[in-house]
């Protein structure tokens, strides 16, 4: 059964600051409409309304979340149009994105600032500076997460042995990519499978990996060589020819954490915590880079080290989550004056307008078939 949509996301909440993954997400659209306006507006309601209206038409749609919120939607690609809608807030670097038309709808003229008393006006200004905060807060944290999860790394790799690693690493290209070479060299597609959300790490991983025929779940230890290893696949795909989706670390994302090559219907991914799973069907194995490739015993000689900055590192993300958390609050309350000075008829004509472009599209990609 074919799968009607993917969920992604192309933002995330890192060590490293907000990261947007939105241009090569976008890549080689054929139009892009970009939702202007503030919060509460309706923009993300009215993707959501779209995406289902696409969905019970039968059509593929890529739905990308919100790492604030993930039950909502920042953005949305028609697959088989080619088109892709996003919410101009979130959607850093799209403009540049190779996409053959960018059409932007207003959902500010929806916006009524005359509701809006002057003592509001102050208090949003506030907690404006407070989210910002927030999100300041929450990025140092996760900062200082991963200084101490550098920390864990290095007992393993003063304990790698890299002959043995890059081995694997040739043997899983060969293996992989024999026969599947192309003359031409490929630009990967770059997304997070996951994010750091209010509620902790959230991933899609089951999801995108349903359909495919082969998934490899990588195990180890920080440190064992995983996202090393991924960096090479991915860059051996990119010089053969072969299409791959990368996804980056939500937490890091100068590491990798998955590839997925769509015509090999092929899936190897880090299934280590915050997203560790088991194989349970036909297709899936393990490969485990602490077996393979780290000194045995190395866990054993260092135990009460590695406990400490396990918990450490465990307590520091659990706080910047809380400060995700105290954004999302704040970010509600913001949210909660601009639907109070939101008139929903206009939100709903630019909603009967984006349907009005889509219907003609969809028309002519049925005619063609």
């Amino acid at each position: 059964m074919a799968v009607k949509s993917s969920h992604y996301f192309a933002q995330g909440n890192t060590a490293h600051g907000a990261h947007f993954l939105y241009k090569s997400a976008f890549d080689g659209l054929n139009k892009i409409f970009i939702l202007t306006g503030p919060q509460g507006t309706g923009k993300s309601t009215v993707i959501q309304s779209l995406a289902d209206s696409l969905l019970d038409k039968g059509l593929h749609v890529q739905c990308f979340h919100s790492p604030l919120r993930p039950d909502e939607l920042n953005g949305i690609i028609l697959t088989e149009l080619k088109v892709g809608i996003v919410d101009g807030r979130v959607c850093k670097g799209i403009s540049d994105s190779g996409a053959g038309e960018t059409v932007f709808i207003h959902f500010e003229e929806a916006f009524n600032d005359s509701i809006i008393l002057p003592g509001h006006i102050k208090t949003i200004e506030d907690l404006r500076g407070t989210l910002e905060r927030a999100y300041s807060k929450a990025y140092e944290t996760f900062a200082t997460a991963l200084r101490i999860h550098d920390e864990w790394e290095k007992f393993y790799i003063d304990n790698m042995d890299f002959s043995k690693a890059d081995q694997i690493a040739l043997d899983l290209i060969q293996e992989l990519y024999a026969g599947h070479e192309s003359d031409t060299p490929t630009a990967s597609r770059h997304l997070f499978f996951g994010a750091a959300t209010p509620r902790g790490a959230f991933d899609f991983i089951q999801s995108l990996t349903a359909q495919l025929e082969r998934r490899i779940f990588i195990k180890g230890r920080a440190g064992s060589g995983k996202s090393t290893l991924l960096k090479k696949l991915a860059s051996a795909a990119e010089t053969k020819g072969i299409e791959v989706q990368v996804f980056h670390c939500g937490f890091d994302p100068n590491s990798l954490d998955m590839l997925i090559f769509p015509k090999l219907g092929t899936a190897i991914f880090d299934s280590t915590a915050p997203h560790e799973y088991f194989p349970d069907r036909d297709g899936d194995e393990t490969l485990d880079m602490y077996a393979r490739a780290i000194a045995p015993g190395t866990d054993e000689a260092h135990a009460a080290e590695i406990a400490d900055i396990k918990a450490r590192y465990s307590a520091k993300m659990k706080e910047a989550t809380s400060h995700l958390a105290e954004a999302e609050a704040i970010d509600s309350q913001i949210k909660n004056y601009y639907v109070a000075a939101t008139d929903f008829s206009i939100v709903k004509k630019l909603h009967l307008q984006l349907q009005s472009e889509l219907k003609e599209r969809i028309g002519s990609i049925e005619l063609s078939k």
